[in-house]
């Protein structure tokens, strides 16, 4: 296909959509649902959208509509108490050249949107974070890291909603429940959702 995005078929009925990045992903797989476009499942990523249930052809004439240029709307406001005492602190503060509390300053003044879910139920991929605050993974994932935990890697941002091994940075920790089966949805932090962190 030419155009805006790149297709890949990944089974008779998935069609894997290639983008630029995350904005990008989470701008078509909000306009592809708000349109209707013929898909059972539409399943953002970090430079991909997967349409699961789908007939490749009508796909690719819908997504001819689409510009890899539009902006993903504004989504929902949750703000997410933090108390900031994470045993990554300290590093996360020499890496940006701040205190402890030029951290926690810098990380609650930001608004993150809520990119993709994966990992694990409930875990969103927060993107927001500036390239230039981006931070290095452990070299070693811990293999314990608590519910709860607020994190970051690279350029993003994430809460683990259950004990898990993990390699992000933690920052802090929440009491707020990221995923319960019985809430419609059941992940608080869906796509497109905007994210604050307050210090608790």
């Amino acid at each position: 296909m030419s155009g805006p995005v790149r297709m890949r078929s990944v089974g008779p009925s998935a069609v894997l959509v290639e983008v630029e990045g995350a904005a990008a992903a989470l701008a078509l797989a909000t306009w592809a649902r708000r349109r209707g476009v013929p898909a059972v499942e539409v399943v953002p990523a970090a430079e991909t959208v997967l349409f699961d249930g789908t007939e490749p052809a009508a796909l690719e004439r819908a997504l001819a509509e689409w510009s890899p240029t539009a902006e993903p709307p504004a989504g929902d406001l949750v703000e997410v108490p933090v108390t900031y005492d994470g045993e990554d602190l300290e590093l996360v503060a020499e890496h940006w050249g701040t205190s402890v509390a030029g951290v926690v300053e810098r990380h609650a003044a930001l608004t993150f949107v809520s990119s993709f879910c994966g990992f694990a139920p409930g875990f969103a991929y927060l993107a927001g974070l500036p390239e230039e605050l981006a931070v290095p993974r452990l070299d070693s994932p811990r293999p314990r890291v608590p519910a709860g935990s607020v994190a970051l890697a690279g350029t993003w941002c994430g809460v683990y909603p259950t004990t898990s091994p993990g390699g992000w940075r933690v920052l802090g920790r929440t009491g707020t429940a990221l995923w319960d089966a019985g809430r419609e949805p059941p992940a608080l932090l869906a796509p497109g959702t905007r994210v604050r962190f307050v210090p608790a």
